[in-house]
């Protein structure tokens, strides 16, 4: 089933020299743009990350030091990105919890001000899992009835991943094909930050996610405790996920 869109969907995946969103580098990205009369765009990049790639991110995608030592850094093909997903919502697999937040962290890093609540994300991967439970070779094999090969490569998952939402939604009737909708039922909370360190809770107060303080209005929290905002800012969280906390301290007052 071909998609129905109101305006495009970029699918993308990332490979990285590790898991950490704060400290790990993008070494390899892919992107296909699907327009709204269905012509489909692709971009592959890779990038120096002007930093190690671990043993074992290195033994999941193949992707050497050697490999990117010539290539161009984030940095120099950022705004180039940034001009190709402008406008457009946004999907991957697994790219909520991931994707989405190092990709806005690296965006942060280098300067480029990407707004990234302007789009609705898609989460293939939480759409698997509420269906079937399962990695995304297993989701390739069992929707598309293909093997995955070279998985873990940017662009076989980025391909794999908008091939399986099609299949999702020629499976399932109850599946809407609606960005809008699809983006609602892969969301799994409702994230204020991109990392769901800060969500909104069933009263729509933005709500701290982690910690000692899990549950507890983050104002409330700001109010009664004035050092935990020094240690969030201190500490290892997101960019996105610090400036929440500053937007939400000026606009209590807690100065």
């Amino acid at each position: 089933m071909q998609l129905s869109l109101k305006k495009p969907i970029i699918f993308f995946d990332l490979e990285t020299t590790g898991l950490s969103i704060t400290t790990d580098r993008i070494v390899e990205m892919s992107i296909i743009k699907v327009n709204t009369n269905g012509t489909e765009e692709e971009y592959s990049y890779r990038f120096n990350p002007e930093m190690p790639i671990s043993a074992e991110a290195e033994a999941v995608h193949h992707i050497s030091n050697a490999d990117v030592i010539d290539k161009p850094t984030f940095k120099v093909k950022a705004h180039e990105i940034a001009r190709i997903i402008e406008g457009c919502d946004i999907a991957g697999f697994g790219s909520n919890r991931f994707d989405i937040p190092m990709l806005a962290e690296e965006f942060a890093r280098v300067g480029v001000d990407f707004d990234f609540k302007k789009a609705r994300f898609v989460d293939v991967q939480t759409i698997f899992h509420k269906k079937e439970q399962r990695t995304l070779t297993a989701a390739y094999k069992f929707y598309c009835d293909r093997d995955l090969n070279d998985a873990h490569s940017a662009i076989a998952d980025t391909r794999a991943t908008y091939e399986v939402l099609k299949s999702q939604l020629d499976r399932y009737n109850d599946l809407p094909n609606d960005i809008e909708k699809l983006s609602a039922y892969s969301t799994q909370q409702r994230n204020v930050d991109l990392m769901g360190r800060v969500v909104y809770n069933e009263h729509g107060v933005e709500t701290i996610n982690f910690g000692k303080y899990k549950g507890k209005p983050v104002a409330e929290v700001l109010k009664s405790d004035p050092g935990y905002y020094s240690w969030i800012l201190q500490g290892d969280f997101s960019q996105d996920t610090k400036n929440v906390f500053t937007r939400i301290k000026l606009a209590s007052g807690n100065k």
